[in-house]
């Protein structure tokens, strides 16, 4: 088993004890909730006459079915006005923070949970959502949970897990200009499988992640679940810090030198053991587009559609499905295929340097003819921030359209969905069956930058071309 690795370290900080299962008892830093998994947890809670435990350790939003044209009360889709009311009354009930729209805070969890400087190094973080793992860009250990594991955290503050294995992700090297974040986990996705992580957290580490900025590691680590792993880190460094130092939750003064002192203990030793190592170079990394209906099922831009025989025998059943549902022949490349909607957003990429890398490529072109093309910031900052640079204006004239915060079109709970057999260029994290909000709906997952691309260009693009 791994050992002096930041898993192990902050696992054993945290453990409260062993159950008789087996299983250990693991202390939850910061439970972060939405109105999607948490009604029918507090509903759990109810009728145990049971309380939450650590109020203070609770924070909320509303992201998942909150409209992005239209945020008028109440809202339109009847459901969503009574889920965010039911998340309203209770954050009222039991003294929880609640990030509400117009608060100007509310976004997407995994995008205002750090940049409110609430996500920190060393820290345990669950949240009712598959991509909870964001949060490890900060070294921090953080899962998705059930609405069952929601329950136990709002009652105990605590969850019962199983300790995982440890995988060390290293990819080296200075990556080529049109790679980006996205393109790194697609590749890695891609070579280790959608099920290589299972049983794992992976440690993502090398020169290639030194380099990367925090927004692009949350990208990475976001993506860690796709994979299999149920958790994914980078080890805290200066790059953190500059990051987390002023904001809203952040130690200050002298606090801040005590933490970043104990932020820096954390930090995996030098000789720690890990359960596997994998090693990468960035240099090999291209441009990545899934074609298939995993994240696993990619290739680069330039490259075509896999054979069957190309594939390994466990891989070629999910392919065929994929053939089918895709309207692919294997042997065809993905560049020049037709889209139909072009979305920006998500808690994958919609942060402030994802809709930069958009806008330099959506500056002085224009969408093409019949395309639907919409650029969804991640937070109130968010669009804030890019508001106050411009970048509204740059995608409104190119022919987009500039939302409001939101998780939109991502899985499509809210009124931004696909209709019909239509194709998505996404900068989503899931390209599943029906996941778009048409159940014969077609995803096509790439960086923001390549959604950009196929925005102007009307298919699948290289955004080198562009660059």
């Amino acid at each position: 088993m791994s050992k002096g690795t930041l898993f192990d370290k902050v696992w054993d900080l945290h453990t409260v004890g062993t159950l008789p299962s087996g299983l250990t008892q693991l202390f939850i830093g910061l439970h972060l909730i939405h109105e999607v998994t948490s009604p029918q947890a507090f509903a759990m809670l109810r009728e145990r006459d049971l309380k939450v435990l650590f109020p203070e350790r609770t924070v909320a939003t509303v992201d998942h079915i909150v409209p992005t044209e239209n945020q008028a009360r109440p809202f339109a889709d009847s459901l969503a006005e009574e889920m965010i009311q039911a998340l309203e009354n209770n954050c009222q009930e039991n003294n929880i923070t609640f990030y509400n729209i117009g608060s100007g805070s509310q976004g997407i969890v995994h995008v205002i949970a750090p940049e409110l400087g609430l996500t920190q190094p060393g820290m345990t973080i669950a949240c009712g959502d598959s991509h909870t793992s964001s949060h490890g860009a900060f070294g921090a250990i953080a899962f998705g949970i059930g609405t069952s594991q929601v329950r136990d955290v709002l009652a105990s503050q605590t969850l019962a897990l199983s300790k995982l294995k440890v995988r060390k992700i290293e990819v080296n090297g200075t990556l080529n200009p049109g790679v980006y974040a996205k393109d790194v986990i697609l590749h890695i996705i891609r070579t280790l499988g959608v099920k290589g992580g299972v049983g794992y957290g992976y440690e993502f580490a090398g020169t290639t992640f030194e380099q990367m900025n925090m927004e692009e590691r949350m990208t990475v680590c976001n993506m860690a679940i796709e994979g299999g792993a149920r958790c994914g880190y980078v080890n805290p460094d200066q790059v953190t810090y500059d990051y987390l130092k002023g904001r809203d939750f952040a130690p200050k003064d002298a606090d801040w030198d005590k933490a970043v002192a104990w932020w820096n203990s954390i930090k995996s030793d030098t000789d720690a053991q890990y359960d596997d190592v994998v090693v990468f170079d960035a240099a090999s990394i291209p441009p990545t587009v899934t074609w298939g209906i995993t994240p696993g099922q990619g290739i680069g831009v330039n490259q075509s559609v896999p054979q069957p025989e190309e594939l390994l025998e466990e891989d070629r059943f999910i392919a065929e499905e994929a053939y089918r549902y895709m309207d692919l022949y294997p042997g065809q490349p993905i560049k020049g295929t037709k889209i139909d909607v072009c979305f920006i957003g998500s808690c994958t990429n919609g942060r402030i340097s994802d809709l930069r890398e958009a806008a330099k490529i959506a500056k002085g072109r224009h969408v093409a003819e019949g395309i639907k093309a919409f650029v969804v910031p991640g937070s109130e900052r968010v669009k804030e921030e890019a508001e106050a640079e411009g970048l509204d204006k740059i995608f409104q004239e190119a022919g987009f359209e500039w939302r409001e915060p939101g998780c939109s079109m991502c899985l499509a709970m809210n009124p931004d969905k696909l209709q019909g057999r239509q194709i998505s260029a996404s900068s989503s994290n899931r390209n599943f069956k029906g996941r778009q909000g048409s159940s014969s709906g077609r995803t096509l997952l790439m960086s923001p930058a390549m959604v950009a691309t196929a925005a102007i260009k009307g298919e699948v693009s290289d955004v080198r071309e562009l660059l």
